[in-house]
């Protein structure tokens, strides 16, 4: 029987990249879009409207399912790096991950997947590998981001423990090709093109391949153990070391790397410019402190069950350039 699967966020870098794998597959895909974004349907592959933090919007996209056999991928979600949590944060993250638990319970879903992050994970003291857990919570993590993110994979969690059969990974700071949303790491990369980056900070941070997460999902959805968690990491890489990537790829001109330390006292300058401007500031308090704390994930068990393997982080560097350069990016 073939499997359906079900793509929240499916316009999003990772949704698309979860897409574009599956397309390969014998599988029924149907993903889900805001009510103001489209694509166009195509092979194996249909879209639905409606809205994760709306229940009884998503009833179209689980008609006619074959329940037993539909695996939902969740990956709506907002990224964020702030420090206050909004209300559209909190209702995407944490009410639209509830929503499709109970969506699942509703319409007896086989399997969930979800998407939640390495920042739901408390990172604890000091310079240490950090491995997966089973329990999260919010208190112990800073950011808005990483709250949400804990708060709604302790309700999948919860929802495991109640009898849902759900699998959540942790994607380490996704970067590569096909990012309309232009992360901040993209972000980097297109003012270095542009010729706009005055230069880096000292610190880094562990990258991923958005194509090597999508494998780990697919993967996650089917091999993984029920209640299992997976980290989805690369390894950790050095702001410097991404702008010498970005110097070998394009041959482009050097770039100055200046300590991180003096660039936080300049954060709330930056935060005020972009209020001002009316555009997101590539460096904030929030990001700069993720920039110097402990990023060393493992991803031994998600190499050990799920055959996860993630490709050097030059290569995501050169097919991320490509594709900003390309007038697919413009589109």
């Amino acid at each position: 029987m073939i499997t359906t699967y079900i793509i929240t966020g499916a316009n999003g870098h990772v949704g698309q990249a979860v897409i574009r794998r599956l397309q390969g597959e014998d599988c029924i895909i149907r993903g889900l879009l805001l009510p103001s974004e489209n694509n166009q349907d195509a092979d194996n592959v249909s879209y639905f409207k409606g809205d994760v933090t709306d229940l009884e919007s998503m009833c179209e996209i689980f008609s006619d399912i074959i329940a037993s056999n539909t695996i939902v991928i969740h990956a709506a979600g907002i990224v964020s790096i702030d420090d206050k949590i909004t209300s559209l944060l909190y209702n995407v993250n944490v009410n639209g991950t509830k929503n499709i638990i109970e969506a699942c319970r509703r319409y007896g879903i086989s399997r969930m997947v979800y998407i939640s992050s390495v920042h739901a994970i408390d990172e604890g003291d000091g310079l240490h590998v950090i491995k997966e857990v089973n329990s999260f919570s919010k208190d112990r993590v800073v950011g808005a981001y990483a709250k949400t993110k804990a708060e709604a994979t302790q309700a999948v969690m919860d929802a495991i423990a109640e009898g849902l059969d759900a699998v959540v990974v942790h994607p380490s700071g996704i970067l590569g090709p096909g990012d309309h949303g232009r992360n901040h790491i993209t972000q980097l990369i297109q003012s270095y093109l542009n010729g706009n980056l005055l230069g880096g900070v000292t610190g880094g941070y562990d990258f991923v391949d958005v194509r090597d997460v999508a494998d780990g999902i697919i993967a996650a959805a089917q091999k993984g153990g029920k209640g299992e968690c997976y980290i989805l990491s690369n390894r950790y890489i050095s702001i410097a070391d991404l702008l010498k990537y970005m110097q070998k790829a394009t041959g482009g001109r050097k770039k100055a790397i200046f300590p991180l330390g003096l660039v936080k006292i300049m954060a709330p300058v930056f935060e005020w410019m972009g209020k001002v401007r009316k555009s997101r500031p590539l460096f904030t308090r929030y990001s700069l402190r993720t920039l110097g704390t402990n990023s060393h994930f493992s991803h031994d068990k998600a190499t050990m069950e799920l055959g996860y393997s993630p490709r050097d982080m030059m290569d995501t560097v050169r097919d991320t350039i490509a594709y900003l350069l390309s007038g697919e990016y413009a589109n």
